[in-house]
């Protein structure tokens, strides 16, 4: 399908969500209300990364290396406020919260008369913090969110 823009992209924030042992699956996301959060500048980045495990046998001399626990990071939004916005609202009142929230990631590069890419994922939303900067800066708000899942990946389909 070839490369394409980030431009398009959408983030929503859906209901609590319970953690699980087991990784998520596309039909653990059924029956969520899905929120979207607009006016995002950044959406930042995503997905896993193993810890690394290392091990300097005397006699080799070399580290060997292995992997550990996974880890899906943290995506880093940045949005321009705006107080009204449900999404947001979505975003401040979760970050008040102890609870994971399911989120979705719609990609912008659905083939004509299909469908675009999407993830899927939970985590906390750890901050949501406004961001004033200099003079001439829109008002930000900054928001953590803290993925606890793997990343269910959905591909564009025709």
């Amino acid at each position: 399908m070839g490369i394409f823009a980030t431009a398009g992209s959408q983030v929503f924030i859906g209901q609590s969500m319970e953690p699980q042992s087991a990784d998520f699956v596309l039909a653990d996301f059924a029956g969520q209300s899905w929120v979207e959060i607009t006016w995002l500048e950044t959406i930042g980045e995503f997905g896993d990364e193993s810890a690394e495990i290392t091990f300097d046998a005397i006699g080799e001399g070399r580290t060997q290396k292995l992997k550990g626990i996974r880890n899906a990071g943290n995506m880093d939004l940045v949005m321009g406020i705006v107080e009204d916005d449900a999404g947001q609202l979505a975003l401040l009142a979760a970050e008040l919260e102890v609870s994971d929230f399911a989120f979705k990631v719609i990609f912008n590069n659905a083939p004509v008369a299909g469908t675009p890419s999407e993830r899927y994922f939970i985590g906390k939303v750890m901050t949501a913090r406004e961001r004033l900067e200099t003079a001439n800066n829109v008002v930000r708000r900054g928001g953590r969110i803290g993925i606890n899942s793997n990343v269910v990946r959905v591909s564009a389909a025709p």
